[in-house]
């Protein structure tokens, strides 16, 4: 298959390297043309993904409607906060017969929508079929490395779940295949904001007890707020769910828990994201869940603390108490 990857972090790096030894042609897309040249020359992603070389056969280049051009599939890699101004630069004419696999994990602010709703959004000639996600836990410093993931492919035409599905699994790479699109959307964007809290715990030194609470509390509050938009609650209960929030609350790779924690010891979120060269998903995503959780009335007592904490300069010691001293409630 002839692939596009547009966006040269490390998890889009890392995907292109896998498809490419998966025996496609690809073309990665880097939009800063000194980065580009950089990676060209070097053969190395220095900045996001050091040590891990770059194969000849993978094309670089920092035009994108030279790199989206009669493409079987388009990798969606830019945070989720930009991806719509890169797809807006995209011609429909050129993209009308491809496949996009999504992989950002995130809801735009001002829409309240998932990437695939903001894909029908820029071209509402778009088609189901067209529209697909990977998501699960895979930091990309562990899949560069070869080491076992396991991921679900998402879309709601099942042959093209199948096909994201054949393209990406490997020995090391395993992908399952889901007909729940949007389920799938939401747990890998929602699951960022728990990791977030979850880092405030361990900022906090609060301990394991508080942790495990807030992960189990967590998934049953994305799950909640899933089924009232429409998603298939089994989905919540596998990679793109349970899954991918295990890997991202406890992980040192995850860029949304090390957030937390660094808000848990007491530092501002302007300090915190200065000093970050990749992009913390959950941080702008909390805006968004805490907004779409008030418009399908659903209760989300985590997301809005965690929100609190970021944006109204909640204390995080306060924002635990609150949460443990809700009222009386069954499991």
């Amino acid at each position: 298959m002839k692939i596009a990857v547009l966006g040269a972090g490390a998890f889009g790096t890392t995907l292109a390297v896998l498809l490419h030894y998966n025996g496609h042609k690809v073309s990665l897309w880097e939009y800063k043309k000194s980065c580009a040249k950089e990676m060209i020359k070097k053969r190395e992603n220095k900045t996001y993904l050091p040590g891990t070389p770059l194969p000849e056969e993978l094309e670089i280049s920092y035009k994108l409607q030279d790199v989206v051009t009669d493409k079987n599939l388009i990798v969606l890699a830019v945070p989720s906060q930009f991806l719509r101004s890169v797809v807006e630069q995209i011609s429909f004419a050129d993209i009308k017969n491809t496949i996009f696999v999504n992989v950002a994990k995130g809801i735009e602010n001002k829409t309240l929508m998932t990437m695939s709703q903001m894909l029908k959004d820029v071209f509402p000639l778009i088609q189901d079929e067209q529209l697909g996600i990977i998501s699960g836990p895979s930091h990309a410093e562990e899949v560069c490395k070869r080491i076992p993931t396991a991921v679900v492919a998402g879309s709601t035409v099942r042959e093209t779940s199948k096909t994201i599905q054949a393209a990406f699994m490997n020995s090391y790479f395993r992908v399952y295949s889901s007909t729940d699109l949007l389920g799938v959307e939401l747990g890998g964007s929602f699951k960022n904001v728990m990791a977030i809290g979850a880092g405030i715990i361990d900022g906090a030194k609060f301990g394991d007890n508080t942790k495990a609470a807030i992960m189990t509390r967590g998934i049953a509050e994305i799950t909640r707020m899933g089924i009232a938009m429409g998603a298939k609650p089994e989905t919540f209960s596998g990679l793109s769910g349970i899954g991918d929030l295990i890997v991202t609350c406890m992980s040192q790779h995850s860029r949304n828990r090390y957030v937390g924690e660094k808000l848990g010891s007491g530092l501002k979120l302007k300090e915190i994201l200065k000093n970050m060269y990749a992009v913390a998903e959950g941080v702008e995503t909390s805006r968004s869940a805490s907004e779409l959780a008030k418009k399908v009335g659903v209760d989300a007592p985590i997301t809005n603390e965690v929100y609190k904490i970021l944006f109204e300069d909640k204390d995080a010691i306060k924002a635990t108490t609150d949460l443990m001293s809700r009222d009386m409630k069954e499991e």
